[in-house]
């Protein structure tokens, strides 16, 4: 400081402690920035030699082992539907064969004619009418009083007796139709009919007609 101006401070007691204790500031100011900083060094490098060991951690302890849960069947799985693939129908040909028209078999052989009859059969007792009597009138058409002619066409066998009785008239009444065929089947008896040849055929034939008349009594 110069002397002028220490002389000017001398003279001017307010400015004098104004110059103080801005003096007095900076060196305090520059005394405190300096231990602050060896403060904040000193404290870098203890941060940079501190190894700081980290504690491993404490190991996991196991599960507890579960409880036993009842078995649950798995769900059933159904297969999917099985797709059938139909192949396509092979294609059809059609094949045109030539129509052969059928061929007529031979006509058959035409039957040997028959021999022809020579001689009809004949009633071994004479007139057909002979063999009936008042005692085979049936009991019902008697008690009705009742009476009619009969007239019937008969089959004859090879042996001579009647095989078939059809009546083509008849008397009005059941029971004497009825018996006048089952008497002709029982009572008649004929001598068979002849082919051309000499053996015996059969043949039929038509009765005379055959008069029921009650009984006098």
């Amino acid at each position: 400081m110069s002397y002028a101006q220490r002389k000017k401070l001398s003279g001017n007691p307010t400015l004098a402690i104004f110059f103080t204790v801005v003096v007095v500031g900076s060196l305090m100011y520059a005394i405190v920035t300096g231990l602050a900083y060896n403060v904040i060094k000193k404290a870098a490098e203890d941060l940079k030699t501190f190894d700081v060991e980290e504690q491993p951690p404490p190991p996991e302890e196991p599960p507890p082992p579960p409880k036993d849960m009842p078995k649950v069947p798995p769900p059933p799985v159904t297969p999917p539907p099985l797709v059938r693939m139909e192949a396509p129908p092979p294609p059809i040909q059609t094949i045109t064969t030539p129509v052969i028209p059928p061929v007529a078999p031979p006509p058959p052989m035409a039957p040997p004619p028959a021999p022809r009859k020579t001689q009809s059969a004949q009633s071994a007792r004479g007139d057909l009418r002979s063999l009936f009597s008042t005692d085979d009138y049936p009991a019902s058409a008697l008690a009705a009083g009742a009476g009619g002619t009969a007239q019937a066409r008969l089959s004859i066998g090879t042996d001579g007796r009647v095989v078939g009785c059809d009546l083509i008239r008849s008397t009005g009444n059941s029971a004497l139709d009825a018996a006048t065929c089952n008497i002709l089947r029982r009572r008649a008896k004929f001598t068979p009919a002849r082919d051309s040849n000499g053996n015996a055929t059969t043949d039929t034939i038509t009765t005379p007609s055959i008069t029921w008349v009650v009984p006098p009594e």
